[in-house]
């Protein structure tokens, strides 16, 4: 054992607290991410009385299925209400926080080593368990309190520069959102100079189309009606629709060429540093196939349906597996429209009516080209652009903004290690 290396069990204790009394009512599990998440178990009948609190800087892992899953999943608690976990959770506390941080404690927890280390341990049952001694047995670095609180200040600036990115993107999603309903959903779009001059009515320029009244007609095909001059269409018919590979090339670890999946997609933005590397001519095929442009939209079609990626990068390496590709590019200004009539509700509706599957869900190339959606002016189509693109890109800026943030952050839990040697050669 290296000199600044120290063994859990020598910082941690189990704590036992049970719900006797039934004053905490917040079931919680924890997920793949090592974060406390609502339970799925059904509890009706079940005597919550013997579940295990967990308070404030209290951890809980579950011992069972780490050989299987090859990770533990285990979190602390940073909330100031205590939770409940399941009695065959393991729940601790550290004896001291002026010996070992809480915080700094679950960064190593988090890095994939510690998980490595946990899964080599594992005993030979079919589950794969991992027992409290095994888990105190395990080492960590352990430098001054101050050295500990100073990483854990800095992992918590990148933590927090990334939820707060993340509000700023549910914010900017709804506006999105907001702004394709108000003019293509409720009709409001400003009336254009042109369209006023057309009426009689120049007076009516910028105003908002239906409420103003504007000239509405009944389109059998959507079953509501829209704006004159207005129609609807398959979606094929605007744009080209296509897929990627189905195939699973071989993986080539230094290629600069990647494969996307529907795991890689994120709200407007393509994780295509993420992405599994292929060879050249693997990646020759598939784009013969379904080749990738600026201005594309990406759509996954299988498991987590309708995750709807824009491609804003300029150079391409990368090809696509179980991927929709909506070839926007190909029609000039229309593409952000297309993008928010797919993310709409009366889109996602169609879509969820065209699921296939019975163990996990997919959509069809054939129903990704039969969503029907409105063909409004082209005027309109260009002025709804102006305002959407915007709100976009500063959603694509801020993903791409954590996805640099989350590689700072596994460098950060790299170091650890490296950092605490260098200290202790010192």
């Amino acid at each position: 054992m290296r000199s600044n290396y120290k063994k859990i069990g020598l910082y941690v204790r189990q704590a036992n607290q049970r719900n006797k009394d039934m004053a905490v009512t917040n079931l919680r599990g924890i997920n793949i991410n090592k974060l406390f998440m609502p339970s799925v178990a059904n509890t009706v009948g079940v005597d919550l009385s013997k579940y295990k609190v967990v308070s404030k800087h209290q951890f809980a892992f579950n011992p069972m299925h780490v050989g299987r899953d090859e990770m533990l999943p285990i979190s602390m608690l940073d909330k100031d209400d205590p939770v409940i976990v399941s009695p065959a959770y393991v729940v601790f506390e550290i004896k001291d926080h002026n010996e070992l941080d809480p915080e700094y404690l679950m960064m190593w927890c988090r890095r994939p080593e510690f998980d490595r280390n946990a899964w080599f341990t594992t005993d030979s049952s079919v589950r794969g368990g991992f027992s409290w001694s095994d888990f105190c047995d395990m080492e960590l670095p352990v430098p001054s309190i101050e050295k500990q609180r100073e990483i854990v200040r800095e992992y918590n600036t990148i933590v927090n520069r990334i939820h707060l990115n993340e509000q700023m993107n549910h914010k900017l999603e709804e506006t999105a959102q907001a702004i394709y309903k108000h003019w293509f959903v409720d009709f409001e779009f400003p009336i254009s100079a042109e369209y006023a001059a057309s009426i009689g009515k120049p007076e009516l320029e910028g105003k908002p189309y239906k409420s103003s009244g504007g000239e509405m007609v009944f389109c059998e095909e959507l079953e509501l009606e829209i704006p004159k001059g207005w129609s609807s269409s398959l979606i094929e018919q605007i744009v080209s629709v296509k897929d990627g590979t189905h195939d699973s090339p071989k993986p080539i670890a230094d290629s600069q060429f990647s494969l996307v999946t529907s795991t890689h997609l994120q709200p407007y933005y393509v994780a295509y540093e993420q992405a599994y590397k292929i060879s050249k001519s693997d990646f020759d095929q598939v784009n013969k196939r379904s080749k990738v442009d600026r201005q594309d939209i990406l759509f996954s079609m299988i498991g987590t349906i309708g995750l709807i990626a824009y491609v804003m990068i300029h150079e391409i390496n990368f090809a696509i597996k179980n991927v929709g590709l909506f070839k926007t590019s190909e029609k000039k200004g229309w593409a952000e429209f297309i993008l928010g009539s797919l993310k709409s509700e009366p889109i996602q509706n169609q879509i969820r009516t065209s699921l296939l599957g019975s163990t996990q869900n997919y959509v069809t190339l054939t129903g990704l080209r039969n969503i029907r959606i409105i063909i409004p002016d082209d005027d309109i189509v260009k002025r709804y652009r102006t305002h959407a693109l915007p709100v976009i890109e500063s959603i694509g800026n801020f993903v791409n903004e954590n996805n640099c943030n989350e590689r700072l952050i596994n460098t950060i839990l790299a170091k650890m290690a490296t950092i605490r040697e260098e200290k202790a050669a010192a």
